[in-house]
């Protein structure tokens, strides 16, 4: 199991900096990473917003973690980006810190800065280990994956393209 260093700055489209260590203090940190210069975060959108907006009101905190400047997440996610806490990560620096390869990527950090969990790319079935445990973790309700309409598996964009 990795940890992920407790002075990664995040960097929220509104307010002032973070760190992994401020975000989990109190609660785990859940994120989905996508690219909004990719048809692979497109093709996912929908799909994460679900997985994330149904940890709302769990014991973790849940936001996307995208590889872009805080205008380009705002245009990209359109409504999500005021449902969910979005942060914007330009140069790559939190996404390569918690370790993803591709994006496409959801990833579960505990209160000890642990990665929990991560998926690369969408693997539903992958995607499915990471959110179980999370709702087993959380005491809270699984996530059904995937569901009709969801994306057939595809590999993500290495986060070094």
């Amino acid at each position: 199991m990795s940890t992920v260093a407790a002075d990664v700055e995040l960097h929220p489209i509104e307010g002032e900096s973070l760190t992994v260590g401020d975000q989990t203090a109190m609660f785990h940190l859940v994120v989905v990473a996508i690219d909004p210069y990719t048809h692979e975060s497109a093709w996912l959108l929908e799909t994460a917003g679900r997985i994330l907006t149904a940890f709302h009101g769990a014991d973790c905190r849940v936001a996307w973690l995208v590889r872009a400047p805080a205008q380009d997440a705002v245009a990209f996610l359109g409504p999500w980006a005021e449902r969910v806490l979005t942060f914007a990560d330009p140069d790559g620096t939190a996404i390569t810190a918690l370790g993803i390869t591709e994006i496409p990527a959801l990833v579960h950090v505990g209160t000890d800065l642990s990665v929990v969990g991560r998926a690369d790319g969408w693997d539903p079935a992958e995607w499915k280990a990471v959110t179980d445990n999370l709702a087993d973790v959380m005491a809270w309700n699984k996530v059904p994956l995937p569901r009709p309409g969801d994306p057939v598996p595809f590999a993500g964009v290495p986060v070094d393209a």
